[in-house]
């Protein structure tokens, strides 16, 4: 079981599958109250039925005035959120034969401006509370570019960068913002993948180091470790010597 979480009312976006159908459940278990939006009422409402404490809302993340809407009818029902997690995420391979601007858009519609349609609707009212928690799930992928993932990598590599720039302000005000940084977890997203995926984890114990993280006010989240460390390395090399290693490891 993961860390003892410190609210009471939390908000998942994307919360119908992966990590964050994950994270629903197991605060739902804890006894915090969870509203849990997607695009699929079917899986959200199959989702509550499983699990007492969470309260489905369907939700296209894309719409930004959907999910203002949605997010003051959750604190009109629940109460005041404590946690806003935006778990939602959109990846397909995208090699350089399918180069086309739709696909871009499609991506960076749900994986970057969904986030930022949260905070949109979320930062007002936690600003004047003065208090509050912002989270959102980016990639380990985006720590640098990777062969297909032209897509889907620029737009995790946007939301870290994103969380470093709200940090100094947001806490300055009383409200916590961490960015969580995944490896490979077994989901419906990574299932398209046709490569063998190092360090290959289970969504259980993917949600429970977040909340875990989460429950400490981590900035940064990242699992799991030894693949972090590897690619965090991989930063740190100039550019000759990191498309050697791609060509030779990646693309082979």
């Amino acid at each position: 079981m993961a860390a003892r979480a410190p609210w009471q009312r939390v908000w998942i976006v994307g919360a119908s599958t992966g990590i964050g159908a994950e994270v629903a459940r197991q605060l739902a278990q804890q006894g915090v109250i969870v509203a849990a939006s997607a695009r699929s009422a079917e899986k959200l409402e199959a989702h509550a039925a499983r699990n007492p404490g969470i309260r489905p809302y369907p939700l296209d993340v894309t719409n930004e005035a959907a999910v203002a809407s949605c997010f003051a009818r959750i604190e009109a029902d629940l109460g005041a959120i404590g946690l806003v997690l935006v778990a939602s995420g959109a990846y397909a391979p995208l090699s350089v034969d399918e180069f086309k601007a739709e696909n871009f858009r499609a991506t960076y519609g749900v994986n970057y401006m969904g986030v930022i349609h949260v905070l949109a609707a979320v930062l007002p009212t936690l600003l004047n509370r003065r208090k509050g928690h912002v989270a959102w799930i980016a990639s380990v992928s985006g720590y640098r570019g990777l062969p297909k993932a032209a897509a889907y990598g620029p737009a995790k590599a946007a939301l870290i960068n994103l969380a470093e720039s709200l940090k100094p302000e947001l806490q300055a005000r009383g409200i916590d913002v961490s960015v969580i940084n995944p490896g490979f977890v077994r989901t419906p997203m990574t299932a398209v993948n046709d490569f063998d995926m190092p360090f290959l984890m289970e969504p259980e114990d993917a949600a429970r180091l977040t909340i875990e993280g989460l429950a400490a006010r981590k900035f940064e989240i990242a699992y799991p470790r030894r693949f972090v460390a590897i690619l965090k390395f991989a930063r740190l090399l100039p550019y000759r010597l990191y498309f050697r290693l791609i060509r030779k490891f990646v693309m082979k």
